[in-house]
């Protein structure tokens, strides 16, 4: 086994969604403490980082830059520096730069440790009110080829589905969802999730695609779509039709 005594190490540090309350403290102290900050946006980290006073250097990691940048930060952690890794909200990797680095680090036998914290899907989940002791994130879907595919095939899966989506292709995804899993199956809509404007709408794909063609969905949205079961269909039917959709 390698000697990895004078190695640094790679935090994976996730940041607040939205409300600034919900930065753990040892988030706090990691990215106080670590050589570097690899953040996926500079400026959209800079006033969280004031906020805390973290004063630790911090230079951009993203999608765009990451396979030419992964290398030199890899050997900056073998070769005893600490780095964390930060994403403009949630956890790394989660839809967002971070598994690329995380795979080169293990196979340099540099320790990766993930901090427990927010992300977007989990309460979006908890709060639709579907089944959540087993589930499928699938993130963005893909805005053109395959998309179809990708939507069918899970359609017919019996888990409850999550979706991350933009405000203006909301109503689309939700009619496509209407086409592969039908108008009844039940759903919800979470935006913005832990900021001020905070909102979950539940019914099936139908009323939400309704609603939302008259009111302008804003902000981050997380879809959640029950699975493919006749009981679930049954028990929205009874439950959520007449009492979540907004009149």
């Amino acid at each position: 086994m390698k000697d990895t005594s004078n190695q640094g190490k790679l935090y994976i540090v996730p940041t607040p969604v939205g409300n600034l309350g919900d930065m753990t403290p040892r988030a706090v102290e990691v990215l106080g403490d670590v050589s570097l900050i690899l953040a996926e946006d500079t400026r959209t980290s800079a006033p969280l980082l004031a906020h805390f006073g973290i004063s630790t250097p911090c230079v951009s990691h993203h999608k765009y830059n990451e396979h030419d940048t992964v290398r030199p930060i890899v050997d900056r952690i073998a070769g005893g520096e600490s780095v964390a890794l930060i994403s403009d909200a949630g956890t790394p990797g989660i839809s967002d730069p971070g598994f690329l680095l995380s795979r080169e680090c293990r196979r340099a036998h540099i320790e990766v440790e993930t901090l427990p914290g927010a992300t977007a899907f989990v309460p979006a989940l908890v709060n639709s009110g579907l089944p959540c002791d087993r589930f499928c994130f699938e993130g963005f879907l893909p805005p053109k080829k395959g998309r179809r595919s990708r939507l069918e095939a899970l359609a017919a899966d019996d888990r409850t589905l999550i979706l991350y989506e933009s405000p203006l292709r909301l109503v689309k995804t939700l009619e496509q969802l209407i086409e592969v899993c039908g108008a009844d199956r039940p759903a919800s809509v979470s935006r913005e999730i832990s900021k001020v404007h905070n909102t979950t709408i539940n019914g099936s794909l139908t009323e939400l695609c309704e609603y939302f063609k008259t009111n302008q969905p804003r902000g981050e949205i997380v879809v959640v779509v029950g699975g493919k079961t006749e009981d679930m269909v049954r028990v929205h039917r009874n439950k959520y039709k007449t009492e979540d959709i907004p009149k």
